[in-house]
């Protein structure tokens, strides 16, 4: 196998979960030479994955040209229309996708040229994304995240969270307040009432957002806690400041995805999605989540959240506290 494409467009913390497969392809496949077929936001993390020889952004200028090489093995790590028919695009020989079953578009089968057998969708999404490595012989379970934050990076997002970074060690805690989904940002009641909470704990906290809404809720948070916001990062600053956190508290989102990534202790809070499938999984790690009829449903919008509404600040706060007990 010479030439390997990896098709795993959107969103980031799915890329990130992609990246065990990366390694274990890298692994096994040494002289080969890997691209990975992603959309512009996503470059940022990639660019930080030593041993990735071509990130292809989708919609760039001459995209389609560098995509296609008869030549190699097409991955499809996403299931969907869009990502199926990029593996035909590319003109890939051997192409690589689920059973239909388990696609979030099952019409993205036709795409495949082999495809997995079904199998549940009760595991971790890292396990199913190295399952279909065995339709090219590779058998791997490890869980390998192949990120390489440069020093300088790390020091520039110092010196942008300002007191935050000077704090004692192993103290700064990142409590990530958004998230993509509506469905999976927990209430700003709840973040003030566990950062109060944990008020008498040997923490640095520090509130972490993204977008302008998300940014409206932190500082909600903010002026009733005292609790500061970081600045705006990017991609890259926002793994940067995860790398250097010693406790990451979020929702199912990339922040919580890069932290476990990164061997970061976290608490996961999880709504309509799963822990047992999109959540930690590192030795020590913690997560909050009630489990009631319509559970799973990874629904974007909820007339009621209840699932998430069941999650209270004392859960959160005694799994911190679980992690810092730990620790000593």
């Amino acid at each position: 196998m010479d030439r390997i494409l990896i098709i795993r467009t959107s969103s980031l913390g799915d890329i990130i979960h992609t990246l065990p497969a990366f390694a274990a392809l890298r692994r096994n496949f040494p002289a080969a030479r890997i691209a990975w077929a992603v959309e512009k936001k996503g470059k940022d993390v990639l660019a930080l994955v030593p041993g990735l020889d071509d990130i292809i952004v989708v919609g760039s200028p001459g995209w389609r040209k560098k995509l296609r090489h008869r030549h190699q093995s097409a991955f499809d790590f996403q299931g969907l229309l869009k990502s199926g028919f990029i593996a035909r695009l590319s003109g890939a020989r051997k192409r690589f996708g689920f059973h239909r079953k388990n696609l979030k578009e099952p019409l993205a089968a036709v795409f495949y040229r082999d495809r997995l057998e079904e199998i549940p969708d009760t595991g971790h999404v890292i396990d199913k994304n190295l399952r279909l490595l065995r339709l090219a012989g590779v058998r791997e379970t490890r869980y390998e995240f192949p990120l390489a934050i440069p020093e300088a990076l790390k020091t520039a997002v110092a010196g942008k969270i300002g007191r935050a970074a000077a704090a004692p060690a192993k103290t700064l805690a990142l409590f990530n307040v958004g998230a993509a989904w509506p469905t999976k940002r927990w209430t700003a009641e709840g973040w003030v009432a566990v950062l109060n909470d944990l008020k008498t704990e040997a923490l640095t906290p520090l509130l972490l957002w993204g977008t302008a809404e998300e940014e409206q809720l932190a500082r909600r948070v903010g002026l009733a806690t005292g609790v500061p916001l970081a600045p705006f990062l990017t991609v890259q600053e926002v793994l940067a400041l995860v790398g250097e956190a010693a406790l990451v508290v979020s929702g199912d989102t990339f922040v919580l995805q890069a932290a476990c990534a990164l061997a970061v202790p976290v608490v996961g809070i999880f709504g309509p999605t799963t822990p047992q499938r999109n959540g930690p999984f590192q030795s020590g790690d913690k997560f909050v989540y009630h489990e009631i009829a319509c559970s799973a449903c990874y629904k974007r919008s909820c007339d009621s959240m209840e699932c998430l509404k069941r999650v209270t600040a004392e859960e959160v706060a005694a799994a911190v506290r679980e992690i810092l007990k730990s620790r000593v």
